[in-house]
């Protein structure tokens, strides 16, 4: 009998800076460990995801203004303590490039060449307006079930 890879899943729920930070280091270690590894993406977790440039895509006006209010990338997300009108993400960034760790960016990067599974909501894409070619390329779309699916299979299950 073949051995099966142990299995992590991660719901990133949230849309702040440092909660995507610790979600992306969890994925990249569990991937390490060779897990094979899922991140599901919804609501405010989905703008870790979106491209830092504008997409020309056909919206209404909701969905133009879910796309105007939301950050747009992993260069834009806040700080869920301490944000300070900006300066708060400027000064973990600066302290995370002094102690030589990784930034968001490069932990994104890291997981996807680790075969880290990025799955976007489409539910929740949906109700926001958000359409696939405003995510970065390898995001897969799929819905609860497909996330339920690598859930139940999992020892790991975290939501971030």
């Amino acid at each position: 009998m073949e051995n099966q890879k142990e299995k992590t899943t991660i719901i990133l729920f949230s849309g702040d800076l440092d909660k995507a930070i610790a979600a992306f280091i969890i994925a990249n270690g569990a991937a390490a460990f060779d897990h094979e590894v899922t991140i599901f993406t919804t609501f405010w977790g989905l703008n870790v995801l979106r491209r830092d440039q504008q997409v020309p895509v056909k919206k209404g006006l909701l969905e133009k203004a879910f796309g105007w209010m939301m950050p747009r990338g992993p260069g834009k997300l806040a700080l869920s303590k301490m944000n300070m009108a900006g300066m708060g993400p400027k000064m973990i960034k600066h302290v995370m490039k002094k102690h030589n760790a990784l930034s968001l960016p490069q932990l994104m990067e890291m997981a996807q060449e680790q075969g880290v599974k990025l799955v976007g909501c489409t539910m929740t894409m949906e109700l926001l307006g958000i359409q696939k070619e405003e995510l970065i390329d390898g995001v897969e779309l799929a819905g609860v079930a497909a996330y339920l699916g690598d859930a139940s299979n999992a020892k790991v299950n975290l939501f971030i």
